[in-house]
């Protein structure tokens, strides 16, 4: 049981759903608004992507994040920052020669994938841990062993911590062969993402077996996706880790009623202070996390 969570607010994803949800941010003024009213709700973190204003898609333009990051630093309320790094994997094959990219391939390499998190400097920054056949379809999320050992070593130099997303037992292997080269500080921070087509299934045996690989000492949190965002956060807490919730991974606050980011933020403090425990101040986290700006 962890007694002192640190609560994660994911305000807007890079999915395909604004037209489900007229209460998902896309300009960065709304993305930046709802991280700021997550933060007074209670979350310790917000963790940002950012979309094309005019199109509502995911997007990895630093200047949108510059934008963004600046107006939740400027709005006054403190919380920490947490920056997507898991843009510009995409690879889904042409039809008509499957050697070759088609639409929605968005393929780059890692010093170019972190451009934003070398501009805005984060406390934390994702490091999606492996590739992963995502959806139905014919997408690839490609995150190669090379790409990820570039992107931890250049996040180490900028004093960024590095968030190991792993969708799989796999992921976590390659993530504490990073931690044994040396290329991760320590303690290690790692998230457990459960649900996405086709990772690891989001069921209380799952987290738990994946926690059960992860390395001594490390921090860690855990989220569901849907209908399962806040079993999920209460499994997490009850397994000893931190939690996440947020628009990315679920839209709605019950059956057919649509949720807000602070909405979601008060529905996961309730549940962590009705089973015994509280959600950390930003400050708190920082100190919890090992993250730049804690108290010496």
């Amino acid at each position: 049981m962890n007694f002192e969570v640190v609560l994660t607010c994911a305000v807007t994803g890079a999915g395909d759903t604004t037209g489900r949800s007229k209460h998902v941010p896309v300009t960065p003024e709304e993305i930046a608004r709802d991280a700021v009213e997550a933060a007074r709700a209670g979350a310790s973190v917000v963790h940002l992507h950012v979309r094309d204003p005019q199109t509502g898609k995911g997007s990895r333009d630093p200047a949108l994040f510059r934008e963004t990051v600046d107006r939740v630093r400027q709005s006054g309320v403190d919380v920490v920052i947490n920056l997507t790094a898991g843009m510009g994997g995409d690879w889904t094959p042409a039809k008509d020669d499957w050697a070759m990219p088609g639409p929605g391939t968005d393929m780059i390499g890692p010093d170019e994938r972190l451009a934003h998190v070398r501009d805005c400097l984060p406390e934390i920054c994702s490091l999606d841990c492996g590739t992963l056949n995502f959806g139905n379809d014919d997408t690839i999320y490609i995150s190669t062993p090379p790409i990820l050992r570039r992107m931890a070593a250049l996040v180490r130099e900028w004093g960024v911590k590095p968030e190991l997303e792993v969708f799989d037992l796999g992921h976590i292997r390659f993530a504490k062969a990073m931690l044994a080269e040396g290329l991760l500080a320590d303690p290690p921070m790692f998230q457990l993402c459960l649900g996405i087509p086709w990772g690891a299934d989001q069921t209380v045996e799952t987290m738990a077996a994946m926690k059960a690989q992860l390395p001594p000492g490390a921090s860690w949190a855990g989220f569901g996706i849907s209908r399962m965002q806040m079993p999920m956060a209460a499994a997490a807490v009850a397994l000893g880790g931190n939690v996440r919730v947020g628009l990315e991974d679920n839209l709605f606050l019950g059956r057919g009623v649509l949720a807000t980011n602070a909405q979601l933020v008060e529905q996961a403090r309730e549940i962590i202070e009705r089973m015994g425990a509280r959600v950390l101040s930003p400050q708190e986290a920082r100190n919890r996390l090992h993250l730049r700006g804690a108290d010496a």
